[in-house]
């Protein structure tokens, strides 16, 4: 690891505010305790705002901006999958964001790196390529669960039967057979995914309180109890 990327290291597990040891940092870097104590000084000397001692530990007090952040190469690449990756799936804006993040990236990228990121490509079948209405579903989405806004909605099951639903939208999960609006429907009172490409239509009603036990954190530990892992496609 560069010296650099060993600094910035050390800065993030600094962050928070929380007391972090010599020998912790020596063992996530793989380097010796001698090595953190030298960049600690080093970090400090440039101004960094970290106290502590060694042999009690090192703790950055809140507030500090970071400065650039650095990436290693394998990061930029990953970083440029996921962002080609969103253009091709995402929703309308979010695919827009996507392009003109890809434009950013790879103005700065040196030339090797730039004939690296030019081999990077996504490509996703048919039946993942959101139609353009869903790309404009998924944003109307987005800004409804950032917002907490109830959506009324007319749903196609399976077998085309149609039903009008009232639900909390609390996330948009992207599964193998598409997007999928995570909820808590208040027909059937409980949690509900339904599919952005069998949504019929919808529009957005008034804004709905957080409650602890119709939340996305309730859900997880609904799945975890049923032995679901929610990381897992369907």
């Amino acid at each position: 690891m560069r010296r650099a990327d060993r600094l910035f290291q050390i800065v993030q597990h600094l962050r928070g505010g929380r007391l972090v040891t010599a020998r912790d940092l020596a063992e996530a870097l793989e380097v010796s305790e001698r090595t953190i104590y030298r960049d600690i000084a080093d970090l400090i000397g440039s101004g960094v705002p970290i106290e502590g001692e060694a042999g009690v530990g090192y703790v950055m007090r809140a507030g500090y901006d970071m400065p650039p952040l650095m990436f290693t190469r394998e990061e930029i690449m990953a970083v440029i999958a996921g962002t080609h990756l969103l253009e091709r799936m995402g929703g309308a804006a979010m695919a827009a964001s996507a392009r003109e993040a890809l434009v950013k990236i790879r103005a700065v990228l040196p030339e090797d790196l730039e004939a690296q990121a030019q081999r990077v490509e996504i490509h996703a079948g048919p039946s993942l390529m959101p139609s353009e209405r869903d790309r404009h579903f998924i944003d109307q989405i987005e800004s409804a669960i950032d917002a907490r806004l109830r959506l009324a909605l007319t749903y196609a099951d399976e077998q085309g039967a149609k039903t009008t639903r009232t639900i909390r939208p609390l996330a948009l999960w992207l599964w193998r057979n598409g997007w999928t609006v995570v909820s808590w429907c208040e027909l059937r009172e409980d949690f509900r995914m339904f599919r952005v490409d069998r949504i019929e239509g919808f529009t957005t009603g008034d804004r709905f309180r957080e409650e602890r036990d119709k939340s996305l954190p309730a859900l997880y530990a609904q799945m975890e109890e049923s032995g679901i892992d929610p990381r897992l496609n369907t």
